[in-house]
């Protein structure tokens, strides 16, 4: 963070961001020109061609700059994640009747969080729901992760998971969590059509007590090769590829 706004890095995360058109961006870092290759070229004709202020570093500068993160040579500085408020989530439920939420409770891990967000791109998620306290929120490292797929969705802060779950489901969702327990079934057998909400837990502790009360169903991966569980966000993508398989 420097001067309220954020460091958005990365080739494909940057284009994506200038591409998407949520946020004001006013600086951009790039290679000296003669290093610029396509797509740097490309970055720096969008920022030119928006008036964003252009300046060149070399790596070592960057790698500053961005904590180290991996940069691929470039950085945009803007305001900071464009969160939309839960009531817009809800919205989009009740005029959608295919909708489908991915909520995310209390995620730690940038990478993790990061490549549910990219695959919940892909697959066309109405919206996520993010817990506020003890959570990961769309960091840039979680941009990153994302390879920018976090810059089309519609994320949501909340300080309540259980409630606003309970306001999902008046409007009309299922929701299913990802767990163990007696009363999970595999998560083919769960019926993915019509509007739907997935729950993901955190790494370890899974999902909570309260927000697992407020699940429908509870699903699981089988895991005949003797693993106790998967990464939180590969566990993501299988259901929502199967949830997209069911509904054709």
């Amino acid at each position: 963070m420097l001067g309220g706004g954020e460091w958005i890095y990365g080739r494909n995360p940057v284009e994506e961001a200038l591409a998407a058109g949520r946020r004001t961006c006013t600086e951009v870092i790039l290679p000296p020109n003669d290093l610029l290759d396509d797509q740097l070229q490309r970055i720096h004709d969008e920022c030119a061609s928006r008036h964003v202020m252009i300046r060149h570093m070399d790596r070592v500068q960057l790698d500053k700059l961005t904590h180290y993160g991996h940069h691929q040579g470039v950085a945009l500085k803007t305001t900071g994640y464009p969160y939309v408020g839960f009531d817009e989530i809800l919205r989009e439920v009740h005029d959608n009747p295919d909708a489908l939420v991915v909520v995310l409770d209390h995620l730690e891990d940038p990478q993790n969080v990061g490549a549910i967000l990219r695959t919940a791109c892909a697959a066309g998620v109405t919206g996520v729901v993010v817990a506020e306290d003890r959570a990961c929120g769309v960091t840039p490292a979680v941009v990153r992760a994302s390879a920018g797929g976090s810059e089309y969705l519609k994320v949501a802060h909340v300080v309540n998971l259980p409630r606003d779950i309970e306001d999902l489901k008046e409007a009309g969702l299922w929701f299913t969590g990802l767990d163990w327990g007696k009363d999970s079934k595999p998560y083919t057998e769960i019926d993915f059509k019509g509007p739907a909400g997935l729950v993901i837990g955190a790494e370890g502790s899974g999902i909570s007590r309260l927000v697992r009360e407020k699940c429908d169903f509870i699903a699981h991966l089988p895991m005949p090769g003797g693993f106790e569980s998967l990464n939180a966000a590969v566990a993501a993508s299988i259901t929502l590829y199967e949830i997209l398989r069911q509904r054709g």
